[in-house]
């Protein structure tokens, strides 16, 4: 089996490590003898969802999220009837804040999004206090953590699903306990650090997710031993926890 990526603008949206999300991919792939294939899309680049398995976005600030965004607009129509047709989305931060309808910049200009998502985000000013720390979520796919650092804040329409309920952290907002976003086998998230290392069992599910894409339900992954990748969730556990013992 092979399992093909594409990783949207790699070299503008790779706040904090993102790629590491692709490394960590690649490895668990090869470990069990998956073949792994990277496909960097940049700006301007041909693209067509359906020659893919799995879709990776990184985080930007907000000057990158400008510079893609008339770029990643061009290309909504096609991911989101891809996300419907069962595509498998990794976007982080700045990702995730595109890949929803608009994030309303400090000033009210506005930068478009995609709409995979049914969520807006708003950054509430330039005094206001970052969303930054160590993250614990709880999702579908078990506990989940890392390391957030977001100004805007998001908020999820009436109906849509959160990726998670936040345990330690802020999360979307800081309000509703909401973390990131899923639609069909699309994943939003704030979680940088970068996230798929320090947790195997999400990455497992996306590149499940993705060979089932291509090969169909019966696609199976064998197990791997996970030491270092315990070793990684568990001490980003224990910051996120001493992090909320300290007094504010």
């Amino acid at each position: 089996m092979e399992l093909r990526v594409a990783h949207l603008y790699p070299d503008v949206m790779n706040l904090y490590g993102d790629r590491g999300n692709v490394a960590a991919l690649r490895a668990r792939c090869e470990r069990r003898g998956i073949g792994f294939q990277v496909v960097a899309v940049g700006l301007g680049d041909r693209f067509d969802p359906d020659t893919v398995d799995l879709v990776l976005i990184g985080g930007g600030q907000d000057r990158e999220q400008r510079r893609v965004a008339p770029d990643l607009a061009a290309r909504g129509p096609a991911l989101r009837e891809a996300v419907e047709g069962g595509l498998p989305v990794l976007a982080v931060c700045g990702g995730f804040q595109l890949f929803g309808h608009r994030y309303v910049d400090h000033d009210g200009s506005v930068i478009p999004g995609i709409g995979v998502f049914d969520a807006e985000t708003r950054h509430p000013g330039p005094v206001a206090d970052r969303c930054i720390g160590d993250v614990v979520v709880e999702t579908p796919f078990g506990e989940v953590v890392g390391f957030e650092n977001h100004g805007g804040r998001t908020y999820l329409a009436t109906g849509q699903e959160p990726f998670g309920t936040v345990r330690l952290g802020f999360g979307n907002n800081g309000e509703d306990r909401t973390e990131g976003a899923r639609r069909k086998r699309a994943i939003g998230t704030y979680l940088h650090g970068s996230v798929l290392p320090k947790n195997p069992a999400l990455a497992d599910t996306l590149i499940l997710w993705g060979l089932q894409r291509r090969y169909g339900d019966a696609a199976r992954l064998g197990p791997l031993e996970e030491g270092a990748e315990r070793s990684a969730h568990a001490a980003a556990l224990r910051a996120a926890q001493a992090r909320a013992r300290r007094p504010s």
